[in-house]
């Protein structure tokens, strides 16, 4: 099954070391790093910063007790030496002089540097406030996940935002574009495809039905990933793209910054993450633009609830703080899941309901709910898309009602060991490339060969009878080998009774590939 490539981590670690001089030199992006890494790591950072003699391995290994420490040591480690924060040279630990600098930079406020954006310093006069940037992002971005699912009629987004859903795999072109869920088109070649609106309707893959499943800072990661990958097509430059993202994570929420110490490429790309709703600018070529929510958290590890910090502040302002955060953890959660398998979701909104179709068989739907039953037929028709019931569950339980999340566990053990249960029942079979040996002409052959694969452990099934025997991909050469000596043994024999005018005709073994 594919799998997203979610983690920024992945991604920066294939990256060279130069490209990581270059990103280094802004402390901002070494700031979002920072952020970015586990406890461990910020912990050996913290410690290490202000000592500028290498550290040596040793030394560093006494920071930790027992063998659990060093495990978790050495992992941390190999993740600092990954993105060329460490390097070990001669026994010794030295930071990257570089992310040294501009790190303290970042912590001191030291530097020239605008790496944290340019505030504008005269007031907007279309000032917006955070209850319109919420508003808009989730605008935006719901725009994209009901095209994805279908639930919308308007007009498609745009073509940028449909290169990502080609190229990404997250759509396929539809009925007339052949194949079926799991192939990919030309990007541009779907984008311009849909703009025209001259064929099928946009089909969504099993990579996209696990997109709408994750949370919403997994689903901008995903996308900005994509657009990292698409950046060398586009002629853009790959550090100036990373730059800007991570800038946009340092920023302040509610704020207005300056876009004209932007380069042409950050320029562009603040162009594409408008139709994101990662950043709201009021028209195009205008000179200055506002994060939003999907910005300010891309690198904080908080997570997204775009359309209820509005509820909240009202809530706050009418109550008090203790019944405001109750208030908005009824605005987040919204299923109630009981042990009779049956799902009441206190939501109108389309999006909502057609994830929920995904797995659940909804029954009922009244003006601010719809009810359902999570059975094996629906469990199954989501497991065929590529859901997995992990993905479900998370699903259920990142959006349960508060009511549910007073009793520990969450969700209904019967209902989430079912889940479990009808996943493993679906892959009780899995595929292993193997060859099959048949139509062994002697008892004796086949029983030479099945005793050499033993010995070999190479064996998967054997039938006597039918003097068949099915062998792993890695140990056909050797038996495959051992059948071509018998072979040429009975083309030796077959010779011999040639001469001696008595023939004999004997068949070779056959052998034939299968992927079983």
């Amino acid at each position: 099954m594919s799998k997203f490539q979610t983690s920024i981590h992945e991604y920066l670690e294939t990256l060279p070391l130069q490209t990581f001089n270059r990103l280094y030199q802004k402390p901002a992006t070494c700031l979002a790093v920072f952020r970015l890494l586990p406890p461990l790591g910020k912990q050996i950072i913290m410690s290490s910063l202000y000592v500028d003699p290498p550290i040596a391995v040793s030394d560093m290994k006494l920071w930790f007790k027992g063998s659990a420490g060093e495990i978790k040591h050495t992992e941390a480690m190999q993740r600092l030496k990954a993105l060329h924060i460490f390097e070990e040279v001669r026994g010794k630990y030295a930071m990257n002089a570089t992310f040294l600098e501009q790190f303290r930079n970042a912590l001191t406020g030291g530097g020239n540097s605008q790496s944290f954006g340019l505030a504008t310093s005269t007031p907007d006069k279309y000032h917006v406030d955070i209850h319109f940037l919420d508003d808009y992002a989730t605008k935006q971005w719901e725009a994209i996940l009901h095209f994805m699912v279908g639930t919308t009629e308007g007009r498609p987004p745009c073509k940028g935002v449909l290169n990502l859903l080609g190229r990404s795999g997250l759509m396929t072109g539809g009925a007339d574009n052949g194949g079926g869920g799991g192939d990919q088109m030309d990007a541009r070649d779907f984008a311009s495809q849909m703009a025209r609106q001259d064929f099928g309707v946009p089909k969504i893959t099993h990579k996209g039905f696990q997109f709408l499943l994750q949370d919403i800072n997994t689903q901008v990661w995903a996308f900005l990933l994509q657009y990292l990958n698409m950046a060398e097509s586009l002629n853009m430059d790959l550090v100036e793209v990373l730059t800007f993202f991570f800038q946009l994570g340092s920023l302040e929420l509610g704020k207005d910054y300056s876009s004209e110490n932007l380069t042409p490429t950050q320029t562009h790309l603040l162009e594409d993450l408008k139709a994101y709703g990662i950043v709201y600018q009021r028209k195009r070529g205008s000179r200055r633009y506002y994060p939003t929510r999907l910005a300010t958290t891309l690198t904080s590890g908080t997570p997204v609830m775009l359309g209820s910090h509005t509820n909240a502040t009202k809530i706050a302002a009418a109550a008090a703080a203790k019944k405001a955060e109750e208030e908005e953890e009824d605005d987040h959660g919204f299923i109630v899941l009981e042990t009779n398998y049956r799902i009441y979701a206190y939501t109108d909104s389309p999006l909502q309901i057609a994830v929920l179709n995904l797995f659940v068989h909804l029954r009922d739907r009244f003006p601010n709910m719809v009810t359902g039953v999570v059975t094996r037929d629906s469990i199954r028709r989501a497991l065929s898309k590529g859901i997995t019931a992990d993905q479900i569950i998370t699903y259920l339980t990142a959006h349960a009602h508060a009511q549910m999340r007073k009793h520990s566990p969450i969700l209904p053990l019967t209902v989430v060991d079912q889940i479990r249960l009808w996943e493993i029942e679906k892959n009780r079979l899995r595929p292993v490339p193997s060859w099959l040996y048949s139509q062994f002409s002697r008892q004796q052959d086949f029983e030479s060969t099945l005793e050499y694969a033993s010995e070999l452990d190479v064996v998967l099934w054997s039938n006597q009878k039918r003097r068949m025997l099915c062998i792993t991909a890695e140990g056909h050469t050797a038996v495959g080998a051992y059948v071509r000596k018998l072979i040429s043994r009975h083309k030796e024999l077959q010779a011999q009774q040639a001469q001696q005018s008595s023939p004999h005709t004997h068949h070779s073994p056959h052998v034939s590939s299968v992927a079983s």
